[in-house]
């Protein structure tokens, strides 16, 4: 059966446009209701959580609704990170959690994002199974009035969370002394972040604090952390640190605001695990847009490097199969398994603020691990791209310059195009030795994409 409406991470769209919209939040509500109510008994509940969107105080009560038509109980928590509602989905015994976010995108966008009892995201094939519910239009499973569900909001979850971030942080240690930037985007960690790091004895100036249901990730947080680097060196700060909206991945900027990705977060928390003789896997998984430094540092410890396609979720899947409990994105998305199911950008910062101060010196000198090779990516729009036009990837003269491409770099570097599974985009990304040469053939593949989207 063809996916329609659940993606690459659950459902996004714009809001109060399908599948956006009050009536698709009810009958996903039902159908994933539905589908955890199979055996027909009382007691089961849903934990919903929230970033700041405007658009949520539409979603969260017709989601609610749908839950609650089943025979499901809600648990309503308000803003959250992700990974908040992962572990309360779990410490809860849920047996299905919510979040409604779009995650890193504009405000104007919404999603859901669902977990099951185990706080991990739902497999394919159940997303699948509740897609199948939706357009089956039953109400052979609405609840009869004595069996109606009950919602309720758990006023304390700031505070657990908050107390689960902060056990994460080795214990006995803590980060005084350190004056710490702390960027939220405007979006669900904008309470909790900079509760824990406080707590935990920083010097903390919060900026991306005062969201209004429009501004979040607007000209702050990970994806536009120009912000955070000046915000860094105006108040003489030692490290900053940067969330996306629904608070899963993070960037870190060190004292002179330069950034430190994704990748060199990894390579830290990986090196600082594999001394304590923690790491397992024998090595970190992470994409096909990691950096070759990555694999070559790891490479250099006794440490491989895994890649999977793009997407926490092919992440997750191998992390699990093979037991690892160090993996992710560049971006910045990191999941570390030993304290969650789902990428933490609190948590992650944690422990690369651990690993980097280890030995007293500062961000700049130990936020490092590697040299990363020069690696460019760039986008093409085909949002406008006409019904019936053909594929852009299959174009002749794009299929040309990629090959050509692909031949100037030989072994020294290598090329990767692929459809963004969030974004209507497709990404160019070259890495090689040759700085210069890595921009020119990412220059020539998308000029030969633009002329056949435009």
């Amino acid at each position: 059966m063809t996916r329609k409406l659940f993606g690459t991470d659950g459902v996004r769209g714009t809001a109060n446009t399908w599948p956006m919209t009050a009536e698709i939040a009810l009958k996903i509500g039902a159908a994933a209701g539905r589908y955890f109510r199979n055996d027909g008994s009382n007691g089961h509940r849903v934990v919903i959580g929230k970033d700041t969107r405007l658009s949520g105080y539409m979603l969260e009560p017709a989601l609610t609704a749908g839950f609650i038509s089943v025979g499901m109980d809600v648990i309503l928590v308000g803003p959250m990170p992700t990974p908040g509602v992962a572990m309360l989905t779990r410490s809860l015994r849920a047996d299905l959690g919510v979040m409604i976010s779009a995650s890193h995108n504009p405000y104007h966008d919404n999603g859901f994002k669902l977990f099951g009892p185990d706080g991990y995201k739902l497999s394919e094939p159940v997303e699948r199974a509740i897609e199948a519910r939706m357009r089956s239009n039953r109400t052979d499973g609405l609840a009869s009035p004595d069996r109606i569900g009950r919602a309720q909001r758990l006023d304390d979850s700031p505070g657990r969370y908050i107390e689960f971030a902060k056990n994460t942080f080795p214990r006995g240690r803590t980060l005084d002394g350190l004056k710490i930037v702390i960027d939220c985007a405007n979006g669900a960690a904008y309470r909790v972040a900079p509760t824990v790091l406080w707590e935990l004895g920083a010097n903390v100036i919060p900026i991306g604090v005062t969201p209004d249901g429009l501004n979040i990730n607007r000209d702050c947080g990970s994806m536009t952390p120009d912000f955070l680097r000046a915000q860094v060196v105006a108040h003489g700060a030692d490290v900053g640190i940067a969330l996306d909206g629904d608070a899963d991945r993070l960037v870190i900027a060190d004292e002179h605001g330069d950034l430190i990705d994704g990748d060199q977060v990894m390579a830290q928390v990986a090196a600082y695990w594999h001394r304590a003789d923690r790491l397992t896997g024998g090595g970190v998984v992470a994409t096909v847009m990691s950096n070759l430094g990555l694999e070559r540092y790891l490479a250099a410890l006794g440490l491989s490097l895994a890649r999977t396609p793009v997407g926490d979720r092919h992440v997750v899947d191998h992390m699990r199969k093979f037991g690892f409990n160090v993996g992710g994105e560049q971006s910045g998305h990191v999941i570390l398994s030993d304290f969650a199911t789902t990428g933490d950008g609190l948590v992650t910062a944690l422990q690369a603020l651990a690993a980097i101060t280890e030995d007293g010196r500062s961000v700049s000198e130990a936020g490092r691990a590697f040299m990363p090779l020069p690696q460019t990516l760039r986008n093409v729009s085909i949002a406008r791209r006409g019904a019936g036009r053909p594929e852009p990837l299959n174009d002749a003269k794009v299929r040309k310059a990629v090959r050509d491409g692909e031949n100037r770099l030989g072994d020294r570097g290598r090329l990767l195009i692929r459809k963004s599974g969030t974004e209507p985009v497709i990404r160019v990304m070259a890495e090689g030795e040759d700085a210069g040469l890595v921009t020119e053939v990412v220059a020539d593949i998308v000029g030969a994409l633009e002329r056949v989207t435009s």
